[in-house]
């Protein structure tokens, strides 16, 4: 007889063939398997042989990282490579007080704000309160009867303490720390010689055998079950070993991680205190309001399993040294600096002109628009521990280039209930579109034909549309004072119109001339490049320019890289508290891409889409011979509306104006400068100076 197969964990299945193995014996030839007891034989066989099947794939499946999908499972598989998933971070603040000593006598030298609980939030967010606390003892002197306590850092969460006592005869001793929600960041490790003793010594955190010694005082920490941490110290060799009877203490933070951020309203909830004669005591009065240096960030939750899948496996692939921008693009987010949300990184040798010995490093954080001058600072500094000596790495500030759609969506009105109807379904995906992992990321790519396919989905009665993009920078000028720029969009321009005007600019102000003035561009014989001039408008919405000057610049079409000669601009478009000036174009593919270190981006608040009856479906025009003809090209202003004397958006002077034009909410700026779609300032005649580009 031919064997059962149990190669499926289907019941049924199981069952059936249980039921195929004893027909093929001619003792069970003509057996009715219903309505017999047999039957629940075969219903006890099959569950057990399915269990049993079930229980194997799934442990075979939580042996291997890629399949597991236990967290305990993803965390020792991990820790066999090294690798330690990132703790919960705390939101973190600098707040400022200051404490009036006019009522103490004698007034005291220094007062001292202990470690602990230091402020709490005001009010309550999703009806939780929130405490902010130090992990040390701060002191400051008092002058004047008052002690001022400048930027303190404090962290949402309460601090704890665990002791332990080392014993060498313990071979199994493990220092577990009992709470889950720690932040390993904030960790202070101390051992003293014993318990009694008052002398101890702080140790630090340690994730490598590198650079330790065998009287290093560090300690390591893995995560185990539960999202609790594990501490344990050097055997001797890699790190100082701890002998009999060392008393260890480690105070920690629990926080509840990005739940805090935002917050920017706090009140004192400390201990203040003083010391005389070797007795401390309490202050109580003449403290101040607290002022927060802006809002609580930094908060996190712990590093998600499909986040240590993807991690731990490059992470041992890098072996903690930066060579290729792969190691860079794992060991920053994964090590350096876990709030990234994206990351680009490429070397100087793919810019033109070549720059050698040099790494460019574009990040978009996960608030925030760009990275602090310090965050910069802190970031190069740690990377010296992992990167290649003779290499530089260069921090670049945020680019983002936007998408900006112009659709035509035509419907069956029979299938609609009203064009308001399809056109908010239309807005409504593209929104979510421009939400989606397909942009927001460096590396991505604008997919056109899926993007045209989103559209004719929304709803049922949508016939077609016709969708024409265009892309923009925007460019951060420098007020008063003579500069070049240069801006790329790291994809190929199309002159479309050989007369010019392919390129369109918000209006600004320069110090030469009165009015103000939009950039245009005249394309070449060989359409490859182009030359820029400026010119007036009676109205944004005008066909009649009259130029003013010509070769202001140049464009490179076939690199999308404007070039704008040296201009003392006085005023521009206003973004943000921030003179721009608004630079678009049409691509050559209209499958944009985010090169190097762009930030692709779906603008739809600059978006248009307009719904039109198609007539034909509909019924109303079988003959077409009034059917609406929708441009498949760019058509309209010559320049983009906004600047100095207004901040409209760009209007398309050919739509028909019986049709519903919706436009979403969703907009993003950023500050940046640098490489591929960099812009850049030189000098000019009235000094020197930089540009750069949101």
């Amino acid at each position: 007889m031919a064997l059962v197969n149990f190669s499926n964990l289907d019941f049924d299945q199981v069952k059936q063939s249980l039921k195929d193995y004893l027909k093929s014996n001619s003792d069970f030839t003509d057996y009715d398997f219903e309505g017999s007891n047999l039957s629940t034989i075969l219903d006890v066989l099959a569950y057990n042989t399915y269990t049993s099947s079930y229980n194997a794939n799934m442990v075979a499946n939580e042996v291997f990282i890629d399949s597991a999908t236990l967290r305990e499972n993803v965390v020792s598989l991990a820790r066999n490579i090294g690798y330690v998933p990132r703790s919960r971070k705390a939101a973190r603040v600098n707040v400022s007080f200051t404490v009036n000593t006019s009522n103490i006598t004698p007034t005291p030298g220094s007062i001292t704000l202990k470690k602990g609980a230091v402020v709490a939030s005001t009010g309550s967010r999703n009806a939780q309160s929130f405490i902010f606390s130090i992990l040390d003892d701060i002191t400051v002197p008092v002058y004047n009867q008052v002690a001022t306590f400048t930027n303190i850092p404090v962290f949402q969460g309460s601090v704890l303490t665990s002791n332990y006592t080392y014993s060498a005869r313990n071979v199994n001793q493990r220092f577990e720390l009992p709470n889950a929600g720690i932040d390993t960041d904030l960790l202070y490790v101390s051992v003293k010689a014993n318990e009694q003793s008052t002398a101890k010594v702080k140790y630090s955190l340690q994730d490598s055998l590198f650079e330790v010694g065998s009287a290093s005082n560090v300690y390591y920490i893995q995560e185990i079950e539960d999202e609790r941490y594990e501490i344990f110290f050097g055997d001797g060799v890699f790190g100082r070993k701890l002998e009999e009877g060392n008393f260890i203490t480690v105070d920690y933070l629990v926080s509840n991680g990005d739940s805090a951020n935002g917050i920017n309203s706090f009140t004192f909830s400390g201990k203040l205190v003083y010391t005389r004669n070797g007795q401390e005591y309490t202050v109580t009065s003449g403290i101040s309001l607290i002022t927060p240096q802006g809002m609580a960030t930094g908060g996190e939750t712990i590093e998600g399993v499909e986040s240590v899948k993807k991690f731990a496996p490059r992470i041992y692939s890098t072996q903690n040294r930066a060579v290729t921008p792969n190691d860079y693009e794992t060991l920053i987010p994964a090590k350096i600096f876990p709030q990234t949300e994206s990351i680009s990184v490429f070397g100087g040798e793919e810019l033109v002109p070549p720059q050698y010995g040099k790494v460019f490093i574009s990040i978009k954080p996960r608030t925030g628009d760009f990275l602090s001058n310090l965050a910069k600072e802190n970031l190069k500094m740690k990377l010296k521990k992992y990167a290649v000596a003779g290499i530089v790495p260069e921090i670049l500030d945020l680019k983002y280039l936007y998408i900006e759609v112009d659709s035509k969506v035509y419907y069956n009105s029979n299938l609609a209930p009203s064009g308001a109807e399809v056109s908010t379904l239309v807005q409504n995906n593209a929104a979510k579109y421009a939400e989606s992992t397909e942009m927001n990321r460096y590396g991505a790519r604008f997919k056109y034909s899926k993007f045209l396919k989103i559209i004719d989905d929304s709803h049922e009665s949508v016939t077609s549309n016709i969708t024409n993009i265009s892309m923009r920078r925007d460019l951060r000028v420098v007020l008063n004072t003579f500069a070049e720029y240069q801006i790329g969009f790291g994809n190929a321009i199309y002159p479309q119109n050989e007369e010019g005007y392919n390129i369109k600019t918000t209006s600004f102000r320069i110090s030469t001339l009165p009015q103000e003035v939009y950039i245009g561009d005249v394309p070449d014989p060989d359409r490859r490049t182009g030359s820029l001039f400026l010119f007036t408008l009676p109205t944004v919405n005008s066909q009649s320019p009259t130029i003013v000057r010509r070769n202001v610049g140049n464009v490179d079409y076939e690199k999308g890289i404007v070039t704008i000669n040296p201009i003392n601009v006085l005023q521009g478009k206003d973004k943000d508290g921030q003179d721009i000036i608004e630079i678009s174009a049409t691509p050559v593919s209209n499958d944009v891409v985010g090169l190097q270190d762009l930030y692709l981006q779906l603008d739809n608040s600059s978006s248009n889409f307009e719904t039109i009856v198609d007539e034909i479906s509909s019924g109303l025009d079988p003959s077409a011979s009034n059917y609406v003809v929708s441009a498949s090209y760019s058509t309209g202003s010559l320049v983009r509306a906004g600047g100095p004397s207004s901040t409209g958006e760009t209007t398309d002077v050919n739509r028909t104006s019986t049709n519903q034009t919706i436009t979403s909410t969703v907009s993003t700026t950023g500050t940046t400068s640098g490489s591929s779609g960099y812009s850049s300032g030189s000098s000019g005649s009235s000094g020197s100076s930089s540009g750069s580009s949101y």
